[in-house]
């Protein structure tokens, strides 16, 4: 009897434990087989120009919430405006340690900073742990860095640079859009007749925004072949051609062809005189025209509210030419991209993902989606279907279709110290304060001493 209730335990605790076996198996299997908690993300600091007038701030801002609805990581965006504070603002950052992972910057001089420093990645440099990253862009359409001649930053879009025209006010003064054949001695006509009429011939902020007449004024001197190269002084050829390109600025000045404020004017404040027909020309680059269209827009979240009758009134155009350059000769190219910083690039984590922004930001669809009018890096080619355009895209279309050249802005090499004589002094200059050529050859010291 004693024999079987022996049995009976031991077969009742092998029982147990068979039982406890089975449940603690069960357990682990299903422990091992539950999903991993769902990661919630990186958090991705960019900067960009994308930001405030830039027609493309759109754009970009669908595109950075389709990326983070994909991957399910966030962008911590820090974009704002370019103008030269936005410039000095991200060579501080690199300088104090504050830099973001990713960076629309431009791709001249302005980096040469943190490029020459090692704060940014090269293209060959990511490819050795990515492959296949930007394999899309044709490389010789892409700037390299005067550093080392390297490319650091992936462009999304090429750029231009052109006389925008208030059809408006030309027809109540009775004059034609400029053409193809528009010429400096023209234009100076024109603007005669626009300000006798009571218009403002240029909608400008020559004391912020001085940029676009700076470069095609000094183009206007030394054409195609000769614009790219810095003179070593005001004594030489070139240094002459660019004295004399800033003193048909401060003609235009004296002239009264520049708004009454146009020293004390925001860029913002200009621009809504070009729009409300107070001024005639705006000269401005490819991305003021998405700006044009909304400002034509009723609401300026929706393009399908576009005023198409208001958008007619405007259009765009060649720059007036000179004997040393023809009106067809445009400044162009491409002067901006991504770049993957070395602060980035050295967590592993924010590598993935930076890497993953970058790559998404300049597939094919999105550079697509930002070019649109003008020139992009693409190998694939996509055809124009003018259907697809606004009156004002199509005007640009067709106008960069009878350019005769395109040069890249010679600002962009020439670094932002050196700029600071002629750019934030041009209210000195056209006020008569400081001479031109004395102006000119500061910058130019400037420049040859940062060579050293």
């Amino acid at each position: 009897m004693e024999k079987k209730i022996r049995v009976a335990m031991i077969l009742a605790v092998i029982l147990i434990f068979t039982i406890i076996g089975v449940i603690t198996g069960s357990a682990v299997r299903s422990a091992k087989i539950k999903p991993e908690k769902k990661d919630t993300g990186h958090v991705l600091s960019v900067i960009t120009t994308f930001a405030g007038n830039d027609g493309n701030s759109q754009t970009y801002a669908d595109a950075v919430a389709a990326w983070e609805k994909e991957t399910g990581n966030t962008v911590r965006d820090m974009s704002s405006q370019s103008d030269e504070t936005f410039k000095t603002r991200v060579i501080n950052d690199f300088q104090t340690g504050s830099e973001p992972d990713v960076l629309f910057f431009f791709t001249g001089a302005d980096a040469d900073s943190f490029i020459d420093a090692e704060k940014v990645v090269s293209l060959d440099e990511i490819r050795e742990v990515y492959p296949d990253f930007a394999e899309n862009i044709d490389e010789k359409k892409v700037p390299t860095s005067m550093v080392d001649d390297n490319i650091y930053a992936i462009p999304v879009n090429g750029y231009w640079e052109a006389l925008y025209v208030n059809k408006s006010v030309l027809e109540e003064v009775g004059l034609e859009v400029p053409g193809e054949d528009y010429s400096w001695k023209n234009f100076i006509s024109d603007c005669a007749k626009i300000k006798r009429a009571g218009y403002t011939p240029i909608a400008v902020s020559i004391g912020s925004i001085p940029h676009y007449w700076w470069e095609y004024c000094i183009f206007n001197h030394t054409g195609v072949e000769k614009h790219m190269t810095i003179p070593e002084s005001t004594s030489d050829e070139i240094g002459k051609d660019w004295v004399d390109g800033i003193r048909n600025i401060k003609a235009l000045y004296d002239l009264g062809y520049f708004p009454s404020n146009t020293t004390s004017a925001t860029d913002d404040d200009t621009f809504m005189m070009f729009m409300r027909g107070e001024a005639a020309f705006l000269l401005d680059g490819s991305w003021k025209l998405g700006t044009i269209v909304t400002e034509c827009q009723a609401n300026p979240n929706d393009p399908g509210s576009l005023d198409e009758e208001k958008l007619a009134e405007f259009t765009v155009t060649f720059v007036p030419g000179t004997e040393a350059r023809s009106a067809t000769d445009m400044i162009g190219g491409t002067s901006m991209g991504y770049y993957i910083t070395r602060k980035a690039w050295e967590d592993p984590k924010a590598r993935d993902v930076a890497v993953s922004f970058v790559s998404y930001m300049t597939s094919d669809e999105i550079i697509q989606g930002f070019a649109q009018y003008t020139s992009d890096v693409l190998k694939k080619k996509h055809l124009e279907n003018m259907s697809n355009y606004n009156s004002l895209e199509q005007d640009a279309i067709k106008m960069l279709r009878k350019s005769t050249s395109l040069t890249p802005a010679v600002q962009d090499t020439f670094k932002g110290a050196c700029r600071k004589s002629t750019f934030d002094g041009m209210t000195d200059i056209v006020k008569g304060r400081r001479m031109v050529t004395a102006a000119v050859e500061e910058g130019l010291k400037v420049y040859r001493e940062e060579l050293k």
